[in-house]
């Protein structure tokens, strides 16, 4: 064979017989962006519900490389994080809370976005329609903005102790900036079950600190944690003040509770986490996140600690232990 003749057959014979190398399946890139400090065992659970549907759906590492970033609650640090997620040009984006998809629209007009554990996506601007919504943006809403929640919580406050006339609402401006849509639906529950409504905004920690304590210095009052992140990442201290100065509180995750606090009405944070999977892996496939309906939450846990009830001095109804999802002895 003439050197030329071989020269041309050198492509059809890469082809067909591919080197070990290039037979390698190129990994398809995801970036993910969670509220969360790393060390977290929250975070790691959330991270673990991710990636065991993702295996079950065909996505292994094998054939993905995940960039991960664990901003916490930091606004700053979101948005830098956010920014450099970005500039590794994933194909799509994982991202946690409200304040880290709000960071991401302002920078990434294009690369898909499954957004997991967001309150009011249309209130906060993310998506203009929940079942079609434009450009690059789906995913999974944490709470049904058609739902009054707020009569659940003040109801359950109230019925685990009829003593209560005050109920504060907890929240970050900076982290929930869609607190007014839980504020309303509190607010509308005074005169059905007469308590007086406040909000108790906290920037950190040293406001907690200082806000729980002033709260309960008059008597009768309980705590409405709404979701959100610089809650969730300062737990430990909110349920601690709430148990050292006897305040009945109730919270929006399972996971409060299993921490240590009262209770809790809301989803299943981790669940959500696995459901964004499913998005994941259709975007991958070639799906739009316009082709995505935003999903709202299916179901709503009630979760109570019967341990940190008996420590407040608080006796639980049989009615509403039997309506517990879970009890945390």
């Amino acid at each position: 064979m003439r050197r030329r003749d071989f020269i041309k057959i050198i492509p059809g014979l890469v082809a067909a017989y591919p080197l070990p190398a290039r037979a390698q399946q190129l990994k398809r890139r995801i970036g993910v962006v969670i509220a969360r400090l790393e060390s977290d065992p929250v975070a790691q659970a959330e991270i673990a519900a991710l990636l065991d549907n993702l295996r079950q759906l065909g996505w292994t590492e094998g054939n993905i490389q995940i960039e991960y970033r664990f901003p916490g609650s930091d606004i700053e640090r979101i948005r830098a994080d956010v920014t450099e997620i970005v500039g590794l040009h994933p194909e799509v984006i994982v991202a946690h809370s409200t304040p880290v998809n709000l960071a991401l629209k302002r920078v990434n007009p294009t690369i898909p976005v499954v957004f997991v554990n967001v309150t009011d996506p249309m209130g906060s601007g993310l998506v203009d329609n929940l079942a079609r919504p434009k450009n690059n943006i789906t995913g999974f809403s944490n709470y049904d903005s058609e739902l009054a929640i707020g009569d659940k919580w003040v109801e359950t406050l109230k019925a685990i102790d009829r003593r209560i006339e005050r109920v504060a609402t907890v929240f970050n401006p900076q982290t929930a900036p869609y607190a007014q849509v839980f504020l309303r639906s509190i607010e509308a529950t005074q005169k059905l079950f007469t308590v007086t409504t406040v909000a108790m905004p906290i920037h950190d920690v040293v406001e907690i600190e200082h806000a729980i304590p002033n709260f309960a210095s008059t008597p009768n009052g309980g705590l409405i944690v709404v979701p959100d992140a610089f809650a969730l990442n300062n737990r430990k201290s909110i349920i601690s003040l709430a148990a050292k100065y006897h305040v009945p509180a109730i919270y929006p995750f399972k996971l409060f509770v299993t921490s240590g606090g009262l209770v809790s009405y809301g989803v299943d944070d981790i669940d959500i986490f696995r459901r964004a999977a499913s998005y994941v892996d259709l975007i991958l496939n070639g799906k739009k996140p316009s082709d995505l309906p935003v999903q709202q939450p299916i179901k709503y846990e009630l979760t109570i600690n019967s341990t940190t009830a008996k420590a407040l001095g608080l006796t639980i109804p049989d009615k509403l232990l039997a309506l517990a999802d879970a009890v945390i002895e």
